[in-house]
Protein backbone atom coordinates (compact mmCIF):
# COMPACT_ATOMS: atom_id res chain seq x y z
CA UNK A 1 0.00 0.00 0.00
CA UNK A 2 1.72 2.95 -1.15
CA UNK A 3 -1.14 6.36 -0.50
CA UNK A 4 -3.74 6.13 2.85
CA UNK A 5 -5.31 9.41 3.20
CA UNK A 6 -7.97 9.04 6.13
CA UNK A 7 -10.10 11.28 8.31
CA UNK A 8 -9.82 10.13 12.18
CA UNK A 9 -13.04 11.72 13.68
CA UNK A 10 -14.24 10.53 17.00
CA UNK A 11 -17.61 11.20 18.19
CA UNK A 12 -18.72 11.61 14.69
CA UNK A 13 -21.43 9.56 12.99
CA UNK A 14 -18.71 8.40 10.36
CA UNK A 15 -15.11 8.21 12.52
CA UNK A 16 -12.75 7.16 10.00
CA UNK A 17 -12.94 7.84 6.66
CA UNK A 18 -10.10 6.33 4.72
CA UNK A 19 -9.05 6.37 1.08
CA UNK A 20 -6.03 4.09 -0.11
CA UNK A 21 -4.38 2.82 -2.77
CA UNK A 22 -1.89 -0.60 -2.94
CA UNK A 23 0.67 0.18 -5.71
CA UNK A 24 2.91 -3.21 -6.24
CA UNK A 25 4.36 -5.31 -9.00
CA UNK A 26 1.15 -6.69 -11.29
CA UNK A 27 3.08 -10.09 -11.18
CA UNK A 28 2.76 -10.48 -7.90
CA UNK A 29 -0.32 -12.84 -7.13
CA UNK A 30 -3.27 -11.23 -4.86
CA UNK A 31 -6.80 -11.85 -4.25
CA UNK A 32 -9.10 -8.79 -4.09
CA UNK A 33 -10.57 -7.84 -0.83
CA UNK A 34 -13.27 -10.67 0.75
CA UNK A 35 -13.67 -12.25 3.43
CA UNK A 36 -11.24 -14.82 4.28
CA UNK A 37 -12.37 -18.63 4.74
CA UNK A 38 -10.28 -19.43 7.72
CA UNK A 39 -10.52 -16.45 9.57
CA UNK A 40 -13.16 -15.37 8.95
CA UNK A 41 -13.23 -11.59 11.36
CA UNK A 42 -10.89 -10.84 8.35
CA UNK A 43 -12.49 -8.54 5.76
CA UNK A 44 -9.34 -7.70 2.98
CA UNK A 45 -7.18 -8.18 -0.08
CA UNK A 46 -4.47 -11.09 0.50
CA UNK A 47 -0.79 -11.62 -0.38
CA UNK A 48 -0.48 -14.65 -1.96
CA UNK A 49 2.71 -14.71 -1.75
CA UNK A 50 3.71 -13.74 1.54
CA UNK A 51 -0.11 -14.50 2.89
CA UNK A 52 -0.48 -11.38 4.25
CA UNK A 53 -2.46 -8.36 3.74
CA UNK A 54 -2.29 -4.70 3.12
CA UNK A 55 -5.39 -3.22 4.76
CA UNK A 56 -8.80 -4.71 6.08
CA UNK A 57 -11.14 -4.74 8.90
CA UNK A 58 -11.19 -7.23 11.83
CA UNK A 59 -13.64 -8.20 14.78
CA UNK A 60 -14.46 -5.43 17.49
CA UNK A 61 -13.81 -2.29 15.04
CA UNK A 62 -10.47 -3.34 14.53
CA UNK A 63 -8.59 -1.53 11.11
CA UNK A 64 -5.33 -1.95 9.87
CA UNK A 65 -3.67 -0.56 7.23
CA UNK A 66 0.47 -0.59 6.19
CA UNK A 67 2.47 1.38 3.83
CA UNK A 68 6.53 0.59 3.06
CA UNK A 69 8.89 3.33 3.57
CA UNK A 70 10.80 3.79 -0.01
CA UNK A 71 14.49 2.67 0.46
CA UNK A 72 16.31 1.11 -2.13
CA UNK A 73 19.25 0.41 -0.07
CA UNK A 74 17.87 -1.20 2.66
CA UNK A 75 18.95 -5.30 3.27
CA UNK A 76 16.55 -7.85 2.26
CA UNK A 77 14.01 -8.72 5.36
CA UNK A 78 13.40 -11.34 7.18
CA UNK A 79 9.67 -11.76 7.43
CA UNK A 80 6.75 -10.20 5.16
CA UNK A 81 5.38 -6.59 6.03
CA UNK A 82 2.00 -7.73 5.47
CA UNK A 83 1.70 -10.33 8.42
CA UNK A 84 1.75 -7.26 10.80
CA UNK A 85 -1.28 -6.00 9.77
CA UNK A 86 -3.02 -9.79 8.84
CA UNK A 87 -1.80 -10.79 12.92
CA UNK A 88 -3.66 -7.47 14.24
CA UNK A 89 -7.03 -7.98 12.37
CA UNK A 90 -7.02 -12.14 12.99
CA UNK A 91 -6.31 -11.62 17.02
CA UNK A 92 -7.60 -10.16 20.63
CA UNK A 93 -4.02 -8.84 21.59
CA UNK A 94 -5.13 -5.32 23.32
CA UNK A 95 -3.81 -2.60 20.70
CA UNK A 96 -1.05 -1.15 23.17
CA UNK A 97 0.23 -4.62 23.82
CA UNK A 98 0.19 -5.32 20.34
CA UNK A 99 1.93 -2.11 19.09
CA UNK A 100 4.61 -2.75 22.01
CA UNK A 101 5.18 -6.01 20.58
CA UNK A 102 6.10 -4.73 17.16
CA UNK A 103 8.06 -1.58 18.34
CA UNK A 104 10.28 -5.02 19.94
CA UNK A 105 10.09 -7.07 16.38
CA UNK A 106 10.36 -4.25 13.90
CA UNK A 107 13.88 -5.20 12.69
CA UNK A 108 12.49 -8.25 11.68
CA UNK A 109 10.63 -6.32 8.58
CA UNK A 110 11.92 -3.64 5.57
CA UNK A 111 10.96 -0.13 6.25
CA UNK A 112 7.17 0.41 7.28
CA UNK A 113 4.51 2.38 8.54
CA UNK A 114 1.21 1.09 10.33
CA UNK A 115 -1.90 2.21 11.14
CA UNK A 116 -4.03 0.37 13.75
CA UNK A 117 -7.23 1.58 15.42
CA UNK A 118 -10.21 0.30 16.99
CA UNK A 119 -13.21 2.55 18.00
CA UNK A 120 -11.88 4.24 20.46
CA UNK A 121 -8.19 5.30 19.44
CA UNK A 122 -6.45 5.32 15.96
CA UNK A 123 -2.38 4.62 15.86
CA UNK A 124 0.46 5.17 13.76
CA UNK A 125 4.01 3.73 14.08
CA UNK A 126 6.92 4.12 11.81
CA UNK A 127 9.62 1.48 11.95
CA UNK A 128 12.15 4.52 11.79
CA UNK A 129 10.84 6.09 15.10
CA UNK A 130 10.85 5.03 18.53
CA UNK A 131 7.63 4.97 19.54
CA UNK A 132 4.09 4.55 18.06
CA UNK A 133 1.56 7.88 17.91
CA UNK A 134 -1.68 8.09 18.88
CA UNK A 135 -3.29 9.87 16.61
CA UNK A 136 -5.99 13.13 17.17
CA UNK A 137 -8.66 13.85 15.70
CA UNK A 138 -7.67 15.01 11.84
CA UNK A 139 -7.21 14.37 8.43
CA UNK A 140 -3.97 12.63 7.23
CA UNK A 141 -1.67 11.03 4.78
CA UNK A 142 0.71 8.64 4.31
CA UNK A 143 2.97 7.53 1.56
CA UNK A 144 6.18 6.12 1.34
CA UNK A 145 7.91 8.23 4.48
CA UNK A 146 6.56 9.78 7.25
CA UNK A 147 3.46 10.63 8.10
CA UNK A 148 2.40 13.70 6.26
CA UNK A 149 5.38 13.92 4.63
CA UNK A 150 4.41 16.75 2.15
CA UNK A 151 5.07 14.81 -1.15
CA UNK A 152 2.87 15.95 -3.70
CA UNK A 153 0.36 13.22 -4.57
CA UNK A 154 -0.15 12.85 -0.67
CA UNK A 155 -0.94 16.70 -0.42
CA UNK A 156 -3.12 16.46 -3.34
CA UNK A 157 -4.81 13.39 -1.94
CA UNK A 158 -5.27 14.93 1.34
CA UNK A 159 -6.94 18.10 0.00
CA UNK A 160 -8.94 15.98 -2.17
CA UNK A 161 -10.09 14.19 0.45
CA UNK A 162 -11.25 17.55 2.46
CA UNK A 163 -13.30 18.71 -0.26
CA UNK A 164 -15.84 15.30 0.33
CA UNK A 165 -15.60 14.80 3.73
CA UNK A 166 -19.23 16.72 4.71
CA UNK A 167 -20.93 13.97 2.92
CA UNK A 168 -18.23 11.34 1.84
CA UNK A 169 -19.41 8.48 -0.70
CA UNK A 170 -17.35 5.25 -1.90
CA UNK A 171 -17.38 6.12 -5.02
CA UNK A 172 -16.49 9.86 -4.79
CA UNK A 173 -13.29 8.44 -2.50
CA UNK A 174 -12.20 6.10 -4.94
CA UNK A 175 -12.65 8.88 -7.70
CA UNK A 176 -10.01 10.76 -5.76
CA UNK A 177 -8.02 7.95 -5.85
CA UNK A 178 -7.82 7.83 -9.64
CA UNK A 179 -5.73 10.70 -10.43
CA UNK A 180 -3.03 9.90 -12.99
CA UNK A 181 -1.40 13.28 -13.24
CA UNK A 182 2.45 13.45 -12.05
CA UNK A 183 3.80 15.82 -10.05
CA UNK A 184 6.64 18.46 -11.82
CA UNK A 185 10.18 17.40 -11.67
CA UNK A 186 11.10 19.98 -9.10
CA UNK A 187 8.58 18.96 -6.94
CA UNK A 188 9.42 15.18 -7.02
CA UNK A 189 11.50 13.92 -3.92
CA UNK A 190 14.80 12.43 -3.98
CA UNK A 191 14.18 8.87 -2.31
CA UNK A 192 17.24 7.34 -4.42
CA UNK A 193 15.11 5.52 -7.09
CA UNK A 194 16.22 7.94 -10.05
CA UNK A 195 14.35 10.64 -11.39
CA UNK A 196 12.20 8.73 -13.92
CA UNK A 197 11.02 6.19 -11.56
CA UNK A 198 10.42 9.04 -9.33
CA UNK A 199 8.27 10.65 -11.46
CA UNK A 200 6.38 7.40 -12.37
CA UNK A 201 5.57 7.41 -8.42
CA UNK A 202 4.20 10.63 -7.77
CA UNK A 203 1.18 10.33 -9.34
CA UNK A 204 -1.74 9.36 -7.08
CA UNK A 205 -2.84 6.39 -9.18
CA UNK A 206 -0.15 4.64 -11.07
CA UNK A 207 -0.20 2.74 -14.38
CA UNK A 208 3.12 1.17 -16.15
CA UNK A 209 3.78 -2.26 -18.22
CA UNK A 210 4.89 -4.04 -15.15
CA UNK A 211 4.05 -1.74 -11.85
CA UNK A 212 1.64 0.36 -10.35
CA UNK A 213 -2.16 0.60 -8.36
CA UNK A 214 -3.09 -2.79 -8.03
CA UNK A 215 -6.34 -1.64 -5.45
CA UNK A 216 -8.13 1.73 -4.98
CA UNK A 217 -10.15 1.18 -1.63
CA UNK A 218 -12.55 3.14 0.32
CA UNK A 219 -13.63 2.44 4.06
CA UNK A 220 -16.77 4.55 5.49
CA UNK A 221 -16.66 3.54 9.46
CA UNK A 222 -20.06 4.16 11.11
CA UNK A 223 -20.56 4.81 14.43
CA UNK A 224 -22.78 1.81 15.08
CA UNK A 225 -19.64 -0.12 14.27
CA UNK A 226 -20.23 -0.90 10.89
CA UNK A 227 -17.99 -1.08 8.20
CA UNK A 228 -18.50 0.00 4.38
CA UNK A 229 -16.08 -0.99 1.94
CA UNK A 230 -15.93 -0.57 -2.25
CA UNK A 231 -12.30 -1.87 -3.58
CA UNK A 232 -11.18 -1.73 -6.94
CA UNK A 233 -8.65 -4.08 -9.11
CA UNK A 234 -6.78 -3.46 -11.73
CA UNK A 235 -4.26 -4.69 -13.81
CA UNK A 236 -1.28 -3.41 -16.41
CA UNK A 237 -1.27 -0.04 -17.89
CA UNK A 238 -4.59 0.95 -15.19
CA UNK A 239 -6.64 -1.78 -16.93
CA UNK A 240 -10.05 -1.76 -14.85
CA UNK A 241 -10.11 -5.57 -13.29
CA UNK A 242 -12.53 -6.16 -10.80
CA UNK A 243 -14.85 -4.32 -8.47
CA UNK A 244 -15.80 -5.60 -4.91
CA UNK A 245 -18.55 -4.10 -2.29
CA UNK A 246 -19.01 -5.52 1.53
CA UNK A 247 -21.03 -3.96 4.31
CA UNK A 248 -19.69 -5.76 7.37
Amino acid sequence: MCLIVFAWRPGHAQPLIVAANRDEFYARPSLPLGQWPELPQIHAGRDLEAGGTWLGVGAEGRFAALTNIRNPHQPPARRSRGELVARFLAGDVPLDDYLRDVVGRSVEYAGFNLLLGNAEQLWHYNARDPQPQRLEPGVYGLSNAGLDTPWPKLLKARAALQEVLHDPQPQALLALLSDPQTAPFADLPDTGVGLATESLLSSVFIASPSYGTRASTALIVHADGSRHLLERSFGPYGGHLGEVELKV
